[in-house]
């Protein structure tokens, strides 16, 4: 199993990935754990990870904030990427999207790298509209209260998007809030 670096050069992963059992964690994890966690999911599923789509999800994880389609287009041009239509990345968000490795704040139009794509659950996002970082996280009695709703209105939900704007904690020190 190979994967691209940062540099655009083809790397074979010396890790193998590990599923995390930290709830919230936040996706601390090594660059080349999370790339092996994908293209592991894309495997079994029988997925192609194509080298753009790794591309575009290490440039989300490497952003740490939301990012929009566009921005990927000028950080793929800044790699020595060759000129990459926005029909192009628009298509490797959506089969990102589709496999759970990449989640869309909708408030902002933009991308995240999910943390825990092999737990397939749904999570919060915490959008710090100081400098744009967002945090998601997983928090199970939400989840449980969301379902428990939806069932006694006999609602069937095909995908929760659940973002919280404010200021983080970097933020409120700095006294950016």
């Amino acid at each position: 199993k190979m994967f691209f670096n940062k540099e655009n050069a083809m790397v074979s992963p010396s890790t193998s990935p590990k599923t995390c059992n930290t709830p919230n964690c936040r996706g601390l994890h090594e660059p080349v754990e999370r790339m092996a966690m994908a293209a592991s999911i894309c495997e079994s599923r029988g997925a192609q990870f194509t080298k753009v789509r790794r591309q575009i999800l290490g440039l989300l994880w490497d952003s740490g904030r939301p990012t929009g389609a566009y921005e990927l287009i000028e950080a793929l041009k800044e790699n020595g990427t060759r000129q990459v239509a926005p029909t192009t990345v628009y298509r490797a968000l959506e089969f990102l999207i589709s496999e759970g490795l990449v989640s869309k704040i909708e408030s902002r139009n933009a991308y995240v790298p999910c943390a825990h794509p092999e737990r397939q659950r749904s999570s919060m996002f915490f959008i710090c509209n100081a400098c744009g970082a967002s945090a998601e996280l997983e928090y199970q009695p939400l989840q449980c209260s969301i379902s428990e709703v939806a069932a006694q209105i006999g609602f069937h939900t095909s995908r929760r998007v659940i973002e919280v704007e404010g200021t983080c904690t970097r933020c409120n020190e700095a006294g950016e809030a």
